[in-house]
């Protein structure tokens, strides 16, 4: 086959793979993915997720990390919470705990002291509905749109924007093969870093816990730090009391 054969071929097969990518609605995106994750019947059973790892932080030149564990109960409960080596920058430890109760939210932090979470960075924790926000989004009055195709490590991804009924919109890109969610890009609001930036997070690893595929591996990057976290062990619908998610009361 002579080169400009070949050329031709990969038109050909680039356009076939375009069309066929544009030939799908945002909903059939939509319930591919779910179906990948395994399911709407396997993940509308899903009530709460516990899951524990180490996570690796690089931030304004320093890296630092530690243990972490994150909570997520439905609709949109959440907990984070971390203990962080500082040694390698001449400190001892800090204790980083974060809460979402559904409603309001607060970080806890053993050097700098107690925050609420407010305005967009309190939105975008309310979005995170568990398991999936694309679950029920058309109850929640959230949108998605199709946007066609891209590529994500190397690899030919689907990317339907997300548009919740308030607060930032986030594209989510998904991998044209397994149609599990490769990576998601949104703006939030970062007070400390001085308003409104883009954050890009990049999941992988997936694998299966009582049916449903959860990604062990996922790196959060923006211009002010990286986070890469990742997971050993997911424990899927354990026992959460809704308590551990709201701010601890000062007697």
């Amino acid at each position: 086959m002579n080169r400009a054969l070949v050329s031709l071929a990969a038109a050909v097969i680039t356009l076939t793979w375009a069309s066929s990518v544009r030939a799908q609605t945002a909903d059939e995106v939509v319930e591919k993915h779910l179906a990948a994750l395994g399911g709407r019947a396997a993940l509308s059973k899903v009530t709460t997720q516990v899951s524990s790892g180490t996570v690796s932080i690089s931030a304004q030149g320093a890296d630092f990390g530690g243990p972490i564990t994150i909570s997520r109960k439905a609709p949109n409960k959440a907990r984070t919470y971390m203990t962080l080596d500082l040694s390698a920058m001449g400190g001892s430890e800090m204790v980083v705990d974060q809460r979402c109760d559904g409603k309001t939210a607060y970080a806890s932090n053993s050097l700098q002291g107690d925050r609420e979470i407010t305005g967009g960075q309190l939105q975008t924790m309310l979005n995170a509905s568990f398991p999936s926000p694309l679950l029920a989004y058309k109850d929640a009055g959230a949108k998605v749109e199709l946007q066609g195709p891209d590529k994500v490590g190397g690899r030919a991804a689907v990317v339907l924007l997300y548009t919740p009924k308030a607060g930032p919109a986030t594209r989510m890109f998904f991998d044209a093969e397994t149609f599990l969610l490769a990576r998601a890009v949104t703006k939030v609001d970062v007070p400390e870093a001085g308003g409104e930036i883009e954050q890009t997070s990049d999941l992988g690893d997936y694998r299966a816990v009582d049916g449903i595929k959860v990604p062990f591996s996922v790196t959060v990057s923006s211009p002010t730090q990286t986070v890469a976290i990742t997971l050993s062990k997911v424990e899927i619908n354990a026992t959460l009391d809704d308590a551990m998610f709201s701010r601890p009361v000062v007697k």
